[in-house]
């Protein structure tokens, strides 16, 4: 059931921003529904993603009480690959092809990038722990940056479909408390 409601809810995010442009007779370039790579947005983007996921990498490999990069069998690898480069897809049409344009339209670039980020991280409450939701604000942040410096979702999407398959091997199982992780680092 909790598939079937997952795959449902992608339907619409999907499709919401689609038929809003054909409500209102709005072409969906309008609103930076495309994928339009350019050689240097290509290039912009796997330099940003190298210097984040190098960055994440470090903390990751030291987080408390883990042991990463994690050992995946293969078959789980690419099922959740699979899952996780549609979600990438299905998101940033959604956040950043419809909600961030519309933000745009109303209060400007850096604020529009700031509450779709808000929004988009407390959109995965529901698949991970609440301290998880504010390491997921600071990729929306720099996907939503990407979109605008580019015109379009492309390399917003890009982005989240590397980091999302980067995520697979190294993103903490364990999230501790804020106190929990006072502790640990000694304050």
């Amino acid at each position: 059931m909790l598939t079937v409601i997952s795959n449902l809810a992608g339907i619409a995010l999907v499709l919401t921003p689609f038929l809003w442009c054909r409500y209102r007779g709005e072409p969906p370039e309008a609103y930076g529904l495309s994928w339009k790579f350019s050689r240097k947005g290509f290039i912009e983007c796997a330099v940003v993603t190298a210097v984040v996921l190098a960055a994440l990498t470090v903390i990751s490999m030291n987080w408390p009480g883990e042991s990463l990069p994690r050992r995946v069998p293969f078959s789980r690898a690419l099922w959740s690959a699979v899952n996780l480069v549609s979600a990438a897809i299905i998101e940033e049409v959604f956040f950043r092809g419809w909600v961030q344009p519309m933000f745009r339209k109303r209060f400007g670039v850096i604020t529009s990038i700031t509450i779709t980020s808000a929004i988009f991280a407390c959109a995965h409450v529901f698949v991970a722990q609440a301290f998880f939701v504010f390491a997921v604000f600071f990729p929306g942040f720099i996907m939503g940056a990407l979109r605008e410096r580019h015109g379009n979702i492309s390399t917003a999407t890009l982005f989240h479909a590397v980091a999302n398959l980067w995520a697979i091997w190294f993103v903490p199982a364990f999230f501790p408390a804020l106190g929990d992780l006072l502790y640990i680092i000694g304050l």
